[in-house]
């Protein structure tokens, strides 16, 4: 699509950023006023210190409710390993058409995922399944939420 191809220019002419492993990329509670896209490394998501999520795949992108909303950051993000970003300011949003479009496409595919992940999280409540397999069901809805399918062609 147009729009893919545009914000792959885009990407490609962001600034890039490196953190260390063990380094704090994004904190709860702040505003970066950045955009970060992985280009290269692994990340953990972290919600009151509890691991929502591990995410090493290129494109995906973080900070992004900050941005739209204008609000601090909803968890902390980790390097795992040596981890490069393309960076972007966060008025981006607002400034370029396919930049807002592929956010808005990211998120979509997070409320279908988290969709099916709620009807099936129902069904197995009312099937009567244990605690464990309701838990790592309940699991799988937060990692959705945090980054399911968040990513950018790069």
């Amino acid at each position: 699509m147009a729009s893919d191809q545009g914000f792959g220019k885009i990407l490609a002419s962001l600034p890039l950023t490196t953190f260390r492993a063990g380094d704090t990329v994004l904190s709860a509670g702040t505003k970066s006023g950045r955009l970060l896209v992985l280009k290269s490394g692994a990340v953990t998501i972290l919600k009151d210190s509890i691991e929502i999520a591990k995410v090493e795949e290129p494109g995906a992108v973080f900070g992004e409710l900050s941005a739209l909303l204008d609000v601090p950051h909803t968890a902390d993000v980790r390097a795992l390993t040596d981890s490069q970003f393309h960076v972007a300011d966060a008025a981006l949003l607002g400034k370029d058409p396919a930049a807002l479009l592929e956010v808005a496409r990211i998120l979509a595919r997070r409320i279908v995922a988290a969709n099916k992940s709620v009807v099936e999280l129902r069904s197995q409540i009312q099937a009567g399944r244990s605690p464990s397999v309701l838990g790592k069901l309940l699991e799988k809805v937060e990692e959705v939420l945090s980054v399911g399918g968040a990513s950018f062609e790069t």
